[in-house]
């Protein structure tokens, strides 16, 4: 018999929610865990500022006092005033392969949104388009990344058979960082640079990034993907959390930045070396030597860098943006060595995204969807 318990987002519950995931992936080697501090953040109401226009509910499953699944329920009441629609979320989806419990817990989730006077379930997704969407439908057997969800190839089998149905895909490409700047993208951004005044910008100073153009590159995402499937508009105070935790981080060559006359924002790249093995080995723990895999990963040798995230202003998109922006970042990729580039998801209906890629050998090695139901 299945037992299904609401968990009370209290830190101790939220550890033990996000650690049922890595231990059900122990030994998979194309598996990625999140770090478990991170997804508890990501989790806790008293630290996410998403929950200023989300609520949620977490449950786990349990057989014979054993957890076999997790599952979290979410209501983003910023993005449903926006569709004019009354969509619940489901994510941080996990379960052993037993249609029992992944009925339960669907159906746990089914019964709290409808109470919530929601209309439809879909997912998985998180709180905002930050968080990890799209459950994997194809490349089972490619190493993942920091930014995507790994899951078994039975859970999508389980959520047809429950009646979920696609509600949007994604798909994932791995480039191979060429030995030169592509022709076309530099005779391109050439043209790009006269025509439109523009130019890119590269600093040595986290703390003048910041300062500078910090919230300017949160609020152009904002504009760039508002438009986007299930998009949640990045809050004030979201761009001040994701500020704090994120541009720290970064490795300013791997960071292009494109303004035009003014100084006015008009482009981003932002890419960093794959997280991915750093991650595996520290098993999403910090303590005790989690932190030396992860400082390894970040300043150690690596073939592969995450492209996590190109925003192009909505007035200048298709205008080569892109090619200044790849110009600028793939002498940088080649001085630290790397071989592959990933693209991380993109909508498949995401036609001028994807055509960035026309000029790289590339190979289209992940597909992952987003499910829906009535309720």
């Amino acid at each position: 018999m299945i037992e299904i318990k609401e968990i009370a987002p209290t830190r101790s519950n939220l550890k033990k929610f996000t650690k049922f995931q890595i231990d059900l992936y122990d030994g998979n080697p194309y598996y990625v865990p999140p770090l478990i501090s991170d997804d508890v953040d990501t989790l806790d109401p008293s630290k996410n500022p998403a929950f200023d226009f989300c609520e949620a509910k977490y449950f786990m499953a349990y057989r014979d006092g054993k957890p076999v699944g997790r599952i979290a329920g979410i209501i983003n009441t910023q993005v449903n005033e926006k569709s004019k629609e009354k969509n619940a979320r489901f994510g941080f989806i996990d379960f052993v392969d037993d249609h029992e419990v992944s009925e339960a817990l669907m159906k746990a989730v089914e019964k709290w949104a409808k109470g919530k006077g929601m209309k439809k379930l879909i997912g998985p997704l998180g709180f905002t388009d930050l968080d990890h969407e799209g459950m994997l439908t194809g490349g089972y057997e490619e190493l993942g990344t920091m930014a995507t969800i790994y899951n078994y190839p039975y859970y999508v089998e389980h959520m047809e058979r429950l009646g979920y149905k696609k509600e949007s895909d994604w798909l994932e490409f791995v480039m191979e960082v060429p030995d030169a700047v592509p022709e076309k993208y530099s005779r391109i951004a050439e043209i790009v640079k006269k025509k439109y005044g523009l130019k890119v910008l590269k600093y040595t100073s986290r703390s003048r990034v910041k300062k500078e153009y910090g919230h300017a590159l949160f609020h152009l995402i904002n504009d760039a993907y508002k438009d986007l499937y299930q998009y949640s508009t990045l809050t004030e105070r979201q761009i001040e959390y994701y500020i704090n935790i994120y541009l720290g981080l970064l490795n300013l060559d791997l960071l292009s930045l494109v303004v035009d006359k003014e100084g006015k924002l008009v482009g981003v790249g932002i890419s960093m070396p794959s997280m991915s093995r750093a991650l595996q080995k520290s098993k999403g723990s910090l303590l005790p030597f989690g932190w030396y895999h992860l400082l390894k990963g970040l300043k150690g040798k690596n073939d592969r860098v995450d492209l996590l995230l190109v925003a192009v202003a909505p007035e200048y998109q298709n205008k080569g943006v892109n090619a200044l922006l790849f110009t600028d970042l793939i002498p940088y990729f080649q001085k630290y060595g790397y071989k592959y580039a990933e693209s991380n998801p993109e909508m498949e209906t995401n036609n001028k995204v994807q055509s960035q890629w026309e000029y790289f050998v590339t190979r289209q090695h992940r597909h992952r969807r987003s499910f829906a139901k009535k309720l």
